[in-house]
């Protein structure tokens, strides 16, 4: 990578990260731990989550997929709109700038897709239109309550298209195929009844995300890969964690779980976010970081020590909730804080040490 396309992606990871650790604070906030700071975003940590930290990145990533310098827009977008959210600018602005970024992140991807016209291409592309979607609702005013349905789609079609375009998990079986469809065709509607109304629509989005999680687990080759050593090793265990965690927060929500005031409502949402979405994070990032930035990272053992502070500290976090305990909740909240701070810390060490081998050589 030559300095001019580092100068350009590197303050986007910036806000990246800025929009990453405001969520964490404001998330904490929200269980009663004490950061001023974080109070006046407390309604915004979804937002931060979704709309600013993994618009930038995953745009980002599909930016340098296409390599044209305007597709820089949806990473573009995300990130002005994270910081314009930080700075608390009006929300028609910040609102204006993320729907731009998500509508860019589209394009590219009807680009990509245009290119390759694959089934993994075709799912990517209808996770952009759904995070796009989501951020019209909230632009016209539904609020991100109305909105989450949509970006919980996103992430997990996104997921699930990366994984079968970086290892063309789908079997040749017909029947495999049209399983597929037929449970992208759920989730797909399902998001669309959830953000409605109709209550009964977000048990129906949970029926569909359990489905995707069996569907994973059943043909990823990760259950294969899961034998190997090092790298490959450990990406198939974060992926198989991910998938069971994907699985109850499905099961959660189908049993009213995603309901605003349900009780099992903490648990459903950080089953998916933390230990489906995170988990994925923590085994694609010494795979993808490499691909954004030129730079090598340098596999190490330790990636598992935040990988098991993570899953921990949510099963911590999920036994407070069935107890009725709020202490416990947000002892398992401040362990998954630690978890991803733990895992910046060890891909930052990774990466020095691939500069330095590489280097050496």
């Amino acid at each position: 990578m030559n300095l001019a396309d580092l100068a350009s992606r590197l303050p986007l990871l910036l806000a990246a990260v800025a929009a990453l650790v405001a969520g964490i604070a404001v998330g904490l906030a929200r269980l009663g731990v004490d950061l001023p700071a974080a109070v006046p975003y407390i309604a915004d940590h979804g937002i931060l989550m979704v709309a600013a930290f993994f618009g930038t990145v995953i745009g980002l990533e599909r930016a340098v997929a296409l390599g044209r310098p305007w597709a820089l827009l949806a990473p573009v977008g995300a990130a002005v709109g994270g910081l314009a959210l930080l700075a608390r600018l009006p929300t028609a602005w910040v609102t204006a700038f993320f729907v731009a970024g998500a509508t860019g992140f589209l394009l590219v991807s009807i680009v990509i897709m245009r290119r390759h016209l694959v089934l993994h291409a075709v799912v990517l592309a209808i996770a952009a239109a759904a995070l796009l979607c989501g951020h019209v609702l909230w632009l016209a005013g539904a609020g991100p309550e109305t909105a989450l349905p949509c970006w919980l789609a996103f992430l997990a079609l996104t997921i699930a298209g990366e994984r079968l375009e970086l290892t063309r998990v789908l079997p040749p079986a017909p029947g495999a195929r049209t399983t597929f469809r037929f449970i992208l065709g759920g989730v797909l509607a399902s998001a669309a009844l959830a953000s409605s109304p109709w209550v009964a629509g977000r048990s129906l989005f949970g029926l569909a995300l359990a489905a995707l999680a069996l569907w994973l687990l059943r043909f990823d080759v990760a259950r294969r890969t899961v034998r190997d050593r090092g790298l490959t090793r450990y990406i198939a265990v974060c992926l198989l964690t991910g998938y069971g965690w994907l699985a109850l927060a499905g099961l959660l929500g189908a049993g009213g779980g995603f309901a605003v005031g349900d009780p099992w409502r903490d648990t459903a949402l950080h089953a998916f976010t933390l230990g489906f979405v995170i988990s994925m994070v923590f085994g694609h990032a010494p795979v993808i970081v490499p691909a954004i930035t030129g730079a090598r990272v340098a596999w190490t053992g330790l990636f598992y020590l935040p990988f098991g502070v993570l899953h921990g500290s949510l099963a911590v976090r999920a036994a407070g909730v069935l107890l009725g305990d709020v202490t416990l909740v947000r002892s398992g909240a401040l362990g998954n804080a630690l978890a991803i701070a733990l895992f910046a810390a060890t891909l930052v060490s990774a990466l020095l040490r691939g500069r330095f081998h590489t280097g050496r050589r």
